[in-house]
């Protein structure tokens, strides 16, 4: 396992460039990691012109002893896909292991096949000429199909590792990471205790057929048995608030569980980029922790100095 390396993170409120700024607002791509985050390549079962695929993981532990209740985060898109150099970047929140390494929650960051340091072709939905992401819905969905066997590789190895308490797991992310999650609950409804999405969608609702993609999608996790909690943002350039909301009622219509929270970002700042400013969802998220089957979390939480 190795140690990532302390450099300087670059965090939204000190790019000098306005084009940065807006780059990794809407996309939350990490530039470097912390200190207390490490990074490892698992071996998997899947397989790529006859060559085993291994997955990299980031892994942010909280103070304690093992085992911990383990959070599932799963990363987002790149943009529009249209440029392969980002495919390489690793992902990971530092906002997000803060928080639930404060609860004493440890957090894993897997990357999909071809994202960060993880073997494989990049494939979630292309165009045929792989200039970027495809509106087509049975293509996009497929690629869709194609993330959820990988994080069924990353589910399968953390509930064999000694650190891992198996019966207290949540999954969520952010943006095409955080529909990912909802399907990923409800189509495997006994893996997960909790699900957390953050401005959730695999294909922006500029594509003149979201619904046949999103809300489908979304649809799917409502077999998912218990709450779930939906955060979203507005002014979201992806996702209009209409439009996720509308996803979230046709969730509940088939059956699901959840609360929708609207985020109002700071000033300057779009409804995409809200995982960025842990003061407007943690309380939220708190309540949502306190929430969960399971309980006590309390004898997992670790107290602020």
């Amino acid at each position: 396992m190795e140690l990532l390396g302390i450099q300087r993170r670059f965090r939204v409120a000190q790019m000098s460039h306005l084009w940065v700024i807006r780059f990794f607002c809407l996309f939350g791509l990490a530039y470097s990691y912390g200190q207390a985050e490490t990074s490892e390549l698992i071996q998997t079962d899947l397989r790529e012109n006859g060559q085993t695929i291994r997955l990299e993981l980031v892994t942010a532990k909280p103070d304690g002893d093992c085992p911990f209740p383990t959070l599932v985060f799963n990363h987002g898109s790149t943009g529009t896909g249209s440029d392969p150099n980002l495919f390489k970047l690793t992902w990971w929140s530092e906002e997000i292991a803060e928080f639930f390494n404060e609860q004493g929650w440890m957090v894993v960051f897997p990357q999909r096949r071809g994202r960060g340091r993880s073997d494989g072709l990049y494939d979630e939905g292309f165009t045929q000429n792989r200039s970027g992401y495809t509106c087509d819905s049975s293509d996009s969905l497929e690629g869709m199909e194609r993330a959820l066997t990988d994080i069924d590789e990353v589910v399968a190895h953390l509930k064999l590792r000694p650190e891992v308490l198996p019966s207290r797991m949540m999954i969520g992310s952010q943006s095409r990471g955080g529909i990912l999650s909802v399907v990923y609950a409800g189509t495997r409804p006994d893996a997960f205790d909790g699900v957390i999405n953050f401005v959730g969608g695999w294909m922006s609702d500029s594509c003149s057929n979201p619904q046949l993609i999103n809300t489908v999608s979304f649809r799917r996790g409502a077999q998912f048995p218990h709450k779930t909690l939906w955060l979203y943002g507005l002014n979201d350039p992806f996702y209009s608030l209409s439009h996720s909301r509308s996803n979230f009622d046709a969730f509940i219509q088939a059956g699901g569980k959840g609360e929708f929270k609207t985020i109002t970002p700071f000033s300057g700042f779009n409804g995409h980029g809200i995982i960025f400013t842990p003061d407007l969802w943690r309380n939220s998220l708190a309540a949502y922790l306190d929430e969960l089957p399971n309980q006590p979390i309390q004898k997992y939480r670790r107290s602020r100095n």
